[in-house]
């Protein structure tokens, strides 16, 4: 039988960067993927001579080296930044709800956001200008409460951190009305909520202020090899550290002792290795369902208390003309029907009503990225509800053309761009796709929704709670960071750290 000190299981952004810390930690690792490659959904993929990235739009709270983010200083902490190239992204995002008539596109840089907002919003720049003040106390708050792996003491974040505290149990609608923002420029600023997952009056305003304030502060940047350079630079890494991958090995079943703590974990085909630490970078609702025949009650009930949040759906198109042929004039859009995140919401669990996506072409930030003459774009939607479910076996392939061409449509609608006859390649990812590859339930990309109630604060400030099994924590997307990239990685960071501290409780 194996022996090592952890098995981390599943080789996506949390579990690897959680190897790392492990490695790093003096710690005996294996990391085992079911997949012949790294990454989970930090991929590419290639369709006739497009290359494809799976999953990422950007990265935020990288930026460049004068003016580096707390992702840049993980990826320096982890040994990996220079063995990704990276490549900046121009703008914000551009968002465009015709029905309302609202078209702008926000830059990166605080003041230029805040300058070019009151162009849009006349009178806006005090109440936006607040709320980059507030939203940078939060952050501020979050690096401390990340530095101290969530276990700080509440009255030193009640004198020190106030705001974080005052805003902790409001909603981003609350909390921008308080601001007595104008609605359109509240319309503007809300355009990133689709990120998290969640509607405004449901997502929490400390989550969502320390996402907005990480992308305009720092910009967002993108790896010219598409995520999958991530993912081989932290599995390279592992490599270096001493660390054992197994890949097209899938775990089966966490075994528990008699105290119900993790003693082992049982391989397809039979083969067991000894820990007593694993690492899951995958759903809770997929280790406490199928790979562990006993789990407390208690851990069932939390479990199941919280709410999948958006099932994805992606198409690639590959282009056979440039996006200055094309008319393609920004990387990041986001189409909505309406502004209202409420309504918008509740258009989007349905197939039949959803046309709202985040439309990226990454030729706008890197024209190399795809061959001379062509560019590339991604159309990704989220369905809030398992709709998917009900669609019939027979109805899967022209449902999935049925909401392609709704995206096809809705893109040309709204920027005047004509794409359709330019279609050279053509790739769709459905729920029931994200589902069967990396084994989300129902096909959830975002793992568990961002609310109020279960939003990061609470999150972080439980991690003790959710801590039931011992020797059992969780990164991914479905942990304490909840889901991105940029979340991802630094839920592997504090699980990895927290894990090197067990197994130094456990030998003292």
């Amino acid at each position: 039988m194996d022996k090592y000190d952890a098995v981390v299981i599943g080789a996506g952004n949390g579990g690897m960067v959680a190897a790392i810390r492990l490695l790093q930690g003096g710690a005996k690792v294996l990391l085992v993927e079911k997949h012949n490659i790294p990454g989970g959904f930090a991929t590419s993929f290639r369709r006739g001579r497009f290359e494809f990235e799976a999953s990422l739009h950007e990265l935020n709270d990288f930026g460049p080296k004068d003016n580096g983010g707390d992702v840049r200083g993980l990826f320096d902490a982890l040994g990996v930044t220079d063995k990704i190239d990276w490549v900046p992204i121009p703008d914000a995002y551009r968002v465009i709800c015709k029905n309302e008539k609202l078209d702008a596109l926000m830059p990166f840089g605080i003041q230029a956001y805040i300058d070019k907002m009151e162009k849009y919003v006349p009178g806006s720049r005090d109440s936006v200008s607040k709320f980059f003040t507030l939203a940078d106390e939060i952050r501020k708050a979050q690096a401390y409460t990340n530095s101290k792996n969530g276990v700080v003491e509440s009255s030193y974040m009640v004198k020190n951190h106030g705001n974080y505290v005052r805003t902790g149990s409001y909603s981003v609608s609350e909390v921008l009305d308080s601001l007595k923002m104008p609605q359109k420029a509240k319309d503007i600023l809300s355009a990133y909520w689709c990120y998290l997952g969640a509607h405004c009056s449901d997502l929490s305003f400390t989550h969502y202020a320390s996402m907005v304030i990480r992308y305009i502060s720092r910009g967002a940047m993108m790896p010219k090899g598409r995520s999958h350079e991530i993912s081989l630079a932290l599995c390279e890494r592992i490599r270096e550290l001493g660390g054992d991958i197994w890949f097209n090995t899938e775990a089966e079943k966490i075994v528990t002792g008699a105290d119900g703590g993790v003693e082992g974990v049982i391989l397809k085909g039979g083969r067991q290795i000894k820990t007593r630490h694993i690492i899951a970078n995958c759903s809770p609702h997929l280790v406490y369902g199928k790979m562990m025949d006993k789990v407390p009650e208690s851990v069932i009930r939390a479990t199941n208390a919280r709410k999948f949040s958006g099932r994805g759906f992606c198409m690639f198109l590959g282009l056979n003309k440039t996006a200055d042929e094309l008319g393609i004039a920004n990387h990041n859009y986001f189409l909505y029907d309406t502004s209202d995140s409420v309504k918008q919401y509740e258009i989007m669990k349905k197939i039949s009503t959803n046309s709202a996506q985040a439309t990226v072409c990454l030729n706008r930030a890197y024209p190399e990225c795809s061959p001379a003459g062509t560019s590339m774009m991604y159309f990704t939607t989220l369905y809030m509800s398992d709709d998917w479910g009900n669609v019939k076996p027979q109805d899967y392939a022209k449902t999935k053309e049925k909401v392609a061409n709704m995206m096809i449509d809705r893109f040309e609608d709204y920027t005047g761009s004509k794409i359709r006859d330019s279609i050279e390649e053509i790739a769709v990812a459905t729920p029931m796709t994200y589902a069967r590859y990396c084994g989300h339930p129902e096909g959830a990309i975002y793992g568990y929704e961002s609310q109020y109630w279960d939003g990061l604060n609470p999150r972080l400030q439980m991690m003790g709670q959710d801590h039931v099994t011992r020797g059992l924590r969780f990164a991914g997307g479905y942990s304490m960071r909840l889901s991105g990239y940029s979340s991802a990685y630094f839920s592997g960071d504090i699980t990895g750290r927290q894990t090197v501290g067990d197994i130094k409780k456990e030998g003292n």
